[in-house]
């Protein structure tokens, strides 16, 4: 796996406590364990841009896979995304989701749970 982008929560436009406010003004409840996705955080880098739109530049420019010798302008059919998140405050520790992925398959794919273990698998 390679690293293509780096980002950090302190890009974000709106923090925690306001996304927190826009979530639940509406009536949608909040209850201890739920998770909130802030959606893309990009940064004011090349490579920490939060998505492969703007990556590449939308379509125009390769994104380098590092030391695979692949590029791409879009993510493409079997690509596997790897996500990882964490934050961490000197002297509090480090808390994190672990490892978030997925896999791009064709649309023409239908995925299926397999019963001897709960994943989704493609036929």
């Amino acid at each position: 796996a390679e690293t293509i982008c780096q980002s950090n929560y302190a890009n974000m436009y709106w923090n925690a406590r306001q996304q927190l406010v826009h979530h639940s003004v509406t009536g949608c409840w909040m209850r201890a364990g739920d998770l909130i996705g802030s959606g893309t955080i990009s940064g004011n880098v090349d490579n920490s841009f939060g998505s492969m739109l703007e990556l590449c530049w939308n379509g125009q420019k390769q994104v380098s896979l590092g030391t695979t010798g692949q590029s791409r302008t879009f993510l493409q059919d079997f690509d596997k995304v790897i996500m990882k998140g964490w934050c961490h405050k000197d002297g509090a520790g480090r808390v994190g989701f672990g490892l978030c992925s997925g896999k791009i398959f064709p649309v023409e794919t239908k995925l299926v749970p397999d019963p001897a273990n709960g994943k989704w698998v493609a036929t």
